[in-house]
């Protein structure tokens, strides 16, 4: 079954909460070989998300993320009609904000599985979705784990997760 993650997943990895920034991280790392999708929309909200500091924390986050787009594949759709009408028209999508709703239209019409931090839809055993596991320390392959370290200086709240 197809993988999918969301932006909390990503930038998960720079979570203020260090529980989480250690299972999204471990989520990656796991994942160097392997392929997963993100929507278009998702990516646009984690850059939507670093725009909002200063210029010192994007260049120190950059870096990483450009290298961990070469390395693992993140294959970054655009919502087609099928996943917007089973965003609308699925009645347990219903009660979540839009963005979710058009995130799991994707995940539900391409019989995917989203991996998320997000508490609200963590929580839903009626939907295709796979918290992350708590997870031990692991490291990137260099040099992409000391870009990674450096990146740490971005640190993103943990309502972040969960925004609307």
């Amino acid at each position: 079954m197809r993988e999918v993650i969301d932006a909390a997943t990503f930038m998960g990895m720079h979570c203020a909460d260090e529980r989480i920034r250690l299972a999204c991280k471990a989520f990656f790392v796991e994942r160097l070989d392997g392929s997963v999708l993100m929507s278009q929309e998702q990516v646009g909200r984690c850059d939507a998300l670093v725009w909002t500091y200063g210029r010192a924390d994007q260049d120190a986050y950059y870096p990483f993320m450009d290298n961990l787009h070469t390395v693992v594949r993140i294959e970054r759709p655009a919502y087609t009609e099928e996943d917007v009408r089973t965003a609308l028209d699925e009645p347990a999508l219903k009660e979540l904000p839009m963005h979710e709703r058009l995130l799991m239209g994707m995940v539900i019409a391409t019989g995917s599985v989203l991996r998320t931090p997000n508490p609200r839809l963590a929580a839903r055993a009626d939907l295709p979705v796979r918290p992350l596991p708590a997870a031990a320390n692991t490291a990137f392959p260099e040099p992409l784990e000391r870009m990674y370290a450096e990146s740490l200086a971005l640190s993103v709240p943990t309502d972040f997760l969960e925004e609307r």
